[in-house]
């Protein structure tokens, strides 16, 4: 089990690795809060791929991953990921409008 380094080569391959074999494909998040550490791991118990980072940055991407893997579950492996984002949900909710005087 080695790290990847690239966080694009780790999602790239893991895409490749559900898509060989979407059932027995799981996907792991581990969080240690004392360490400050975050490790995905992606497996089907022939050949693992995991990630770490110290970055709070990369808690975007790693949601961006999550919508990822939603949609090829819910979808099927067949589904094209290009249009996959996180701003999806952000967009679709209404703004709230400020409590203003009424005229």
């Amino acid at each position: 089990m080695v790290y990847i380094a690239s966080w694009d080569e780790f999602v790239e391959r893991s895409v490749q690795l559900f898509r060989s074999d979407p059932t027995s494909t799981r996907y792991n998040i581990k969080y240690r809060h004392c360490d400050g550490k975050l490790v995905l791991k992606v497996t089907d118990n022939r050949e693992c791929l995991k990630f770490k980072t110290d970055q709070a940055q990369d808690a975007k991407k790693m949601e961006k991953l999550n919508n990822i893997f939603f949609t090829l579950m819910a979808r099927g492996p067949d589904v094209d990921i290009s249009e996959v984002t996180g701003k999806d949900q952000v967009d679709a909710q209404p703004t709230k409008k400020g409590r203003g005087r009424k005229q």
